[in-house]
């Protein structure tokens, strides 16, 4: 279970210096740009958040669904910034990407100049993959708690 929620991936430095970079630049951008206004705006906004229209997710109630969004956007950026439970976070916050790309916004263009679109939401949800597939590197927190020297000896 420890190697699923920490372990970083690559250890290369210079694949590792280029997903500190992404990591950090993603979740800074995700935490300021979308979850610190909601956060921000709860009240005004609780009562009126929009809900997807699949099951389960259609059994939330409308404060209940700004809440997960505000988990996925603030609680997996911070963890996605500081490398720590790296996949696990990147998960749920390219679900949150893909529910609201194609749930929220499913009847909105792909590309649009002005109002609602799918673009926002898959302009996160890439970098999100990448995270997940690649791990967070050399240089996160998961890096340093899952230590790659330990081998186990062979009986032989």
């Amino acid at each position: 279970m420890k190697k699923f929620f920490f372990d970083c991936g690559t250890r290369d430095a210079t694949a590792s210096l280029g997903l500190l970079f992404l990591r950090v630049c993603i979740g800074l951008l995700m935490f300021f740009g979308h979850g610190l206004g909601k956060i921000q705006n709860f009240a005004e906004k609780k009562d009126g958040f929009p809900v997807p229209d699949f099951f389960p997710l259609n059994l939330m109630s409308h404060p209940v669904s700004l809440m997960a969004t505000i988990g996925a956007e603030v609680g997996c950026s911070i963890l996605i910034i500081l490398g720590l439970a790296t996949r696990p976070a990147a998960f749920i916050f390219a679900f949150t990407m893909t529910v609201a790309a194609f749930a929220i916004h499913g009847g909105a263009p792909w590309f649009s100049m002005s109002g609602p679109s799918k673009e926002m939401a898959l302009l996160y949800l890439v970098p999100a993959v990448a995270i997940l597939l690649s791990g967070a590197g050399q240089y996160s927190v998961d890096a340093s708690i899952l230590k790659e020297g330990r081998r186990r000896r062979s009986s032989w």
